[in-house]
């Protein structure tokens, strides 16, 4: 066995396309594994990522991990497609103020809940309040990978679709206006509110922007078109085009093609055939996704007591404000009581939008140079959220899975 791995290691590891192939066959043998076992496929995905990646056998190089997230990046602007494609105008009138009020009350409950909590644990009230902002964050990716494979729909997840696109922009604006008042404190050096408040909402607006061009092309370059491999070819290249355009002006690419889904499903209705026409793609990008997000999780970060202990209360309050926040909201909105009981669930995978922030935060210039003290806060803050994102990509998905499927109607 060692003989192999060490054969592996030597003579193949080093090539990209080796790297994508073992991740696709081990994480399609590990998916298959949990769905015997009644558990999420993407499950089964992630272990298979731990088991290959930096924290098991160590078989995929870190080189190849970068070039690889390209990949990742390409699923998630299919994901935000997917779930702008769910906001018709129909829907939003229907659904769209009980939406807003739901995606609020949990995500400022959440915040709420996971800064008191670690700040009484012990932590500096600064990372506290930017841990807690970042909790506030939900993973879109695990809940469209459940919702298709098992057909879903109605109004559960019309409901959760709804919280899960608003949530990504609420985040952004909230994390934007903590991380401005955590400068003061990690500085000591007074910070412009009104200036970061203003530049997170033209980042959002630029993306919306930059979103409606991109339906807008995709619409009107399609229309008259009747093969399907047509529409996918010119549906990819304007896709692609907006994701790179996103990244580069540092907008976020999960608005801008929530956007473009949005507008595509409202310009016409027969425009859900582009949608339609991805569907043969999203399958092996999914599972090279979560199999890419497990081979870069770090079990390392259990060894310290102190973020072992920081961590655990981290997940629990965040589990705490995503789940009270939905069922209050929901109880005092008279919403069914199968959306009161099982929405909040669904909203506990956490991912790519949490590790985003944390790095910005480790990237930003006010951080590199403040004290050494504080960088170590911050490095203890990262191990937080990672130690987060890996529980609840473990446990977060079958969670969802119950709650989906307690509301379940085939397509």
């Amino acid at each position: 066995m060692f003989k192999l791995l060490e054969i592996i290691e030597s003579y193949f590891a080093h090539h990209l396309i080796f790297s994508a192939g073992l991740l696709l066959i081990i994480g399609y043998i590990f998916g298959q594994v949990s769905e015997k076992l009644k558990l999420p496929v993407i499950t089964g995905y992630i272990l298979a990522g731990i088991l290959i990646g930096r924290s098991g056998l160590q078989l995929i190089r870190q080189e190849n991990m970068q070039i690889l997230n390209v990949l990742s990046e390409v699923t998630l602007s299919f994901i935000a497609v997917i779930i702008g494609g769910e906001f018709s105008f129909y829907k939003l009138k229907t659904y769209g103020r009980r939406i807003v009020i739901l995606t609020l009350a949990q995500m400022f409950l959440t915040f709420g809940l996971v800064s008191a909590g670690l700040y009484f644990i012990g932590l500096s009230g600064y990372v506290a309040a930017l841990l807690g902002a970042i909790a506030a964050a939900t993973a879109p990716a695990a809940t469209v990978v459940i919702v298709e494979k098992l057909k879903a729909r109605g109004e559960f997840v019309d409901y959760l679709y709804g919280i899960v696109a608003l949530d990504d922009a609420g985040t952004v604006i909230l994390f934007s206006v903590i991380f401005a008042l955590s400068a003061t404190a990690i500085t000591g050096i007074a910070t412009d509110l009104t200036h970061s408040i203003v530049h997170a909402l033209s980042e959002i607006l630029s993306s919306l922007i930059l979103g409606t061009v991109g339906g807008v092309l995709i619409h009107f370059t399609t229309t008259r078109k009747r093969n399907v491999n047509e529409i996918k070819i010119i549906t990819l290249g304007i896709l692609f085009l907006t994701t790179s355009v996103a990244i580069s002006l540092q907008l976020s690419p999960l608005i801008v093609n929530m956007t473009v889904g949005m507008l595509l499903i409202n310009l016409r209705k027969k425009n859900v055939r582009i949608l339609n026409s991805l569907e043969p793609l999203t399958s092996p990008l999914y599972a090279i996704f979560f199999a890419i997000a497990g081979a870069e999780l770090k079990l390392a970060v259990f060894r310290s007591s102190d973020v072992l202990l920081a961590g655990i209360g981290f997940i629990l309050f965040r589990a705490l404000g995503k789940y009270l926040g939905v069922f209050s909201t929901a109880t005092f909105l008279k919403l069914d009581i199968k959306i009161r009981n099982y929405l909040g669930l669904a909203l506990l995978p956490q991912a790519g939008v949490a590790i985003g922030l944390v790095l910005f935060v480790q990237a930003t210039p006010v951080v590199k140079l403040a004290a050494p003290e504080v960088q170590k806060e911050i490095a203890r803050m990262i191990n937080i959220v990672l130690m987060s994102v890996f529980f609840n990509e473990l446990a977060g998905p079958p969670l969802a899975k119950v709650a989906i499927m307690k509301n379940l109607k085939r397509r």
